[in-house]
Formats: C-alpha cells, structure tokens, sequence
C-alpha cells in the first residue's frame, strides 16, 4: 500500500525527519527552488499538508491540492491557515496544544525579568569593563509586588497567571469572559481599562480577524510610560507601527517581544531602541516541547489517514 503524498511547508528538526519519511511520500515544499513547479507538479497528489504556526496554508495553496485532506500545523496557532477554504472543502485541520503552553509561558515570565531587571545590559557592563571602568550599573525596577495583565486566559495566559502569582503581583486579566477557573485573579472587560491598570501587559491571546490590532494605539497609550508590553502570542495582535512611535517617544516604558511582522524580516526601527527586548519566535523552543509537538503532528496526520478521531482538531 503506498504512503499518503503530504506537503511540507517548512523545515522541522531532525529528529522528526525520519519517521515523517518512514510513513509519508513528504514533498519538501521549503527546499524547492521553484515553489510554483513544485507545487503544480505534486499538488494533484498531495493529501495532506504538514506546516508550521507562523506558515500556515493560504488559499491559492489549498486549491492547488485537489485531494486535500488534512492540515497539520506544528504549532498552537494556525490563524495563518485558510480555515474558510477548508470549510468549504471539508478538509481537517490540527495543531499542538498543551504540549508548549509551559513553555511558552516560562519564556514571558523571563523575558519580563529579564527586560525589568536591564539583564543583557548588565552583563554587556561586566564584559566590556564599564563595570571596573565607570562602577555600579543603573537602577533598575523590580517585579514582585507590582501588577500584571493578561490579555487572553486560555491555556498559556493561566499558566503565565499561575507564574506571576509567586512574585505576589496584583493580576488582572482580560478575555471574552470571566473564567470560573479563576476567581482569584480580577476580570476585565476592556483591554485599554486593563492596561492601566498594569504596570506589565501579557498578550496571550489566539489571533483572529477579531483580535488583530488589539492592542493599538488606545491600549498602548493607557499601558503608559512606566509600562511594559510583553507578547508571547501573535504579531498581528498588536499594530506594530502605533507600538514603535510609542516605545520612541516614550509613551510606552518598554516592550519584551518573541513574535513580529514579517519575521525574521522585523521593522529596523525595532533594532534602534534600547527599550526592547527582541526575541527570535523561540517560546516554544526546548527539545522537549519540540519533539512533542513534532510527534503530534505526525499523530493527528497518522490518525486521519486511519480513519481515526484526531488527537487535537482544529476543523
């Protein structure tokens, strides 16, 4: 019996690319140097389509694979999947939940210390002798004690929540509703509302058409100049262009961000402020997260093709 043909957008680890040989015809749409040829010469075959978080499968994509059935994406977020092109072709779509919430959420708490307490210009003071040379390094500001935001309590926002509670912070949260799961935290409705009441602005939320550009001018300038905006989540849930006049003209204190338009390619105008922290879209990025989620992609693939109930659907 031959193996399902499936298309895979992007490169993953190593260590996933022998068993996704073993149990699939894998076309690597990544390697090819003439992407149109190959998908217009394979497209007729493919059946299922393996890709990352931040790649997804656009339309033109979709419709160029007549015989798709399955869209397995690596990653929590597939807003960059065509969900509305699947609906109409029926096509199933996955991702990896769980397997990267504590992750994810581990690297948001570090960024927020890491950029509160000035870490990567502290150690930059040791190596290059200003600390012999000039004595102490600026004050800083602390953490414990203070409050924190978070916009969006699904899965990666409550662990971040959980985390923040052992700086005893004040946490406030915003979401669709109030979650039973947590009464000890106090809801807000209003974005701009919860930003000023933070002095450090999670955003943890799954982006949508709806949720792109929440946080814009209004929550940014409410966040205010001794504020920090940390984002774990999407790039288009925050309008980058009204982020960077804030963080230049010091409306905005700081930011700490993993995730950014267009990346790798990022707004130069990131690279001149002092008042970032930039991160390369590495929150999910232990060995261990990542074989998880590697394996539960070929898992929900594996159980389509087998006629079986999907790990983790999406569609």
């Amino acid at each position: 019996m031959s193996k399902p043909s499936i298309l895979q957008i992007g490169p993953y680890p190593q260590w996933d690319l022998e068993p996704l040989d073993a149990a699939f015809q894998v076309h690597r749409y990544f390697d090819a140097a003439d992407k149109d040829k190959l998908l217009a010469e394979v497209g007729p075959s493919i059946r299922g389509i393996a890709t990352r978080g931040e790649l997804g499968a656009n339309r033109a994509m979709i419709e160029a694979c007549p015989k798709l059935e399955v869209i397995s994406v690596y990653g929590v977020g597939f807003d960059a999947v065509d969900l509305q092109a699947c609906r109409e072709r029926g096509i199933r779509v996955t991702n990896t939940p769980d397997v990267l919430t504590n992750d994810v959420a581990d690297l948001g708490i570090a960024m927020m210390l890491c950029l509160s307490r000035g870490m990567i210009g502290a150690e930059t003071w040791v190596r290059d002798g200003s600390w012999a040379a000039k004595g102490l390094y600026p004050l800083k500001r602390r953490v414990w004690g203070r409050r924190a935001g978070v916009l969006g309590l699904g899965r990666i926002g409550f662990e971040v929540a959980k985390r923040l509670k052992g700086f005893d912070m004040q946490i406030a949260y915003s979401d669709v509703e109030a979650k039973p799961y947590a009464s000890d935290m106090t809801f807000v409705a209003d974005p701009v509302e919860l930003a000023a009441q933070s002095d450090f602005l999670f955003v943890t939320l799954a982006a949508s058409a709806a949720t792109r550009h929440i946080v814009g001018r209004k929550v940014i300038e409410a966040l205010g100049p001794e504020g920090m905006l940390i984002n774990i989540s999407r790039a288009s849930n925050i309008d980058e262009d009204a982020l960077l006049d804030a963080l230049e003209t010091g409306r905005l204190g700081s930011a700490a961000l993993d995730v950014f338009e267009g990346e790798p390619k990022l707004n130069p105008r990131f690279l001149a402020l002092d008042n970032v922290l930039l991160q390369p879209h590495h929150a999910s990025g232990t060995v261990e997260t990542r074989k998880a989620m590697g394996q539960l992609v070929r898992d929900n693939l594996a159980a389509h093709f087998a006629g079986q109930a999907l790990p983790t659907p999406v569609l």
